[in-house]
């Protein structure tokens, strides 16, 4: 199984519009991130984890050419708002592009992209999705691969986490239930939201990243989903504790 890290940055991505703050300005490519979404392949399956608004510009640069489905954690525009750019792909496959959330996301895809969804009259310019609920703790199957959807609490808002094998990600974390703890043991890589360093109404600061981590103890642990308060990628990255790394854009690990 190989992952991309797409995107590595939260909602506003980084460099942050108009912001003079050191981390915006950095040379450093690895404090340049996009919002964050992963692509899985494995058995010529290319599989997405959120689509948002720069998913195009995340599948030029690592010049892809396929993707079979994608799989949405919630229904917030960093995670979704690239949708109508997954035409390309619609149009290869000469079929609908599967999608997979839960009932409150499809909704909310149904009622803000209409057209994608529509069957009838459609405009032939549009992208088509075949729509899959997904229901947590309920396992399903994408392509060949079992896919378990773990219930995640980002604030008040429940959204979901997927684990593939020994591999699971779970981006806008604030707190998690004992559920979903005893379903991440054994990963050999974990990749969590960390937003920054400051507590957040919603999402996991560094320090409870860290908490999260030392409940779940995986093999190996890479954060995503960071704003520029967490500061520079080199100087954080280097005071975390073993197997424990910042992700980047256009990191690809393998296991």
């Amino acid at each position: 199984m190989k992952i991309h890290f797409l995107g590595t940055g939260t909602s506003q991505g980084i460099p942050v519009i108009g912001s003079n703050h050191p981390v915006c300005l950095s040379d450093d490519p690895h404090d340049n991130r996009l919002r964050s979404s992963i692509l899985i392949e494995w058995d010529h399956q290319h599989i997405l984890v959120d689509c948002g608004p720069d998913f195009r510009q995340q599948m030029l640069r690592i010049k892809n050419h396929k993707l079979d489905a994608i799989l949405f954690t919630h229904e917030h525009s960093d995670h979704t708002a690239g949708i109508d750019d997954i035409r390309p792909y619609c149009f290869y496959n000469e079929a609908p592009m599967p999608i997979f959330a839960q009932e409150r996301v499809m909704n909310n895809l149904k009622k803000r992209f209409d057209y994608v969804f529509e069957t009838q009259n459609r405009y032939p310019g549009a992208p088509s999705v075949a729509p899959y609920v997904v229901t947590p703790y309920q396992e399903f199957l994408v392509g060949n691969k079992k896919v378990m959807p773990l219930l995640v609490q980002h604030g008040n808002l429940p959204i979901l986490g997927y684990r593939f094998d020994k591999f699971a990600y779970l981006t806008d974390v604030k707190t998690l239930s004992e559920q979903t703890y005893s379903m991440l043991k054994d990963l050999d890589v974990l990749v969590l939201s960390a937003l920054h360093l400051n507590t957040h109404q919603t999402h996991s600061n560094l320090e409870e990243a860290l908490a999260h981590v030392n409940i779940i103890k995986p093999k190996q642990t890479y954060f995503t989903h960071m704003g520029y308060q967490m500061g520079f990628h080199a100087e954080v990255d280097k005071s975390l504790p073993k197997n424990i790394n910042l992700a980047y854009d256009k990191l690809i690990i393998e296991i």
